[in-house]
């Protein structure tokens, strides 16, 4: 038997909306590094216009500095549920924790290296 389709809903999509706007919203007011990243995000838009990068750079540095985002919101909602699920300390949660934390390293790293290989010529 199909499972019945939901019909569309201009309201369901609007709540969605809603939604991910409050998430966003808890996102920065409880999250100490978003100022980091929002940091970081700000300095490379104003050398971004500052320097008038070409399209190509440009769209380089979206991408990068949407993966930094979207891996440290990842990384918030895993220790998120963690702590949810085990609130005492345990190793296993340590190492899952750590791990979610390593890939927003590896995401800033990426995106850092971007920016230096846009924007080293164009400060020389």
């Amino acid at each position: 038997m199909k499972p019945q389709q939901k019909t569309f809903s201009l309201q369901q999509r609007v709540n969605s909306f809603r939604f991910a706007c409050d998430g966003l919203k808890q996102f920065f007011d409880q999250e100490h590094n978003t100022r980091i990243h929002l940091a970081g995000t700000i300095a490379a838009a104003i050398a971004a216009w500052w320097f008038h990068i070409p399209a190509g750079e440009l769209i380089a540095l979206v991408i990068v500095i949407g993966f930094v985002w979207a891996a440290e919101i990842f990384n918030t909602v895993i220790e998120k549920i963690m702590d949810h699920l085990s609130p005492d300390q345990h190793d296993e949660v340590r190492i899952i924790k750590d791990l979610s934390a390593g890939a927003v390293l590896i995401a800033a790293l990426t995106a850092l290296g971007t920016g230096l290989i846009i924007f080293i010529p164009k400060f020389l």
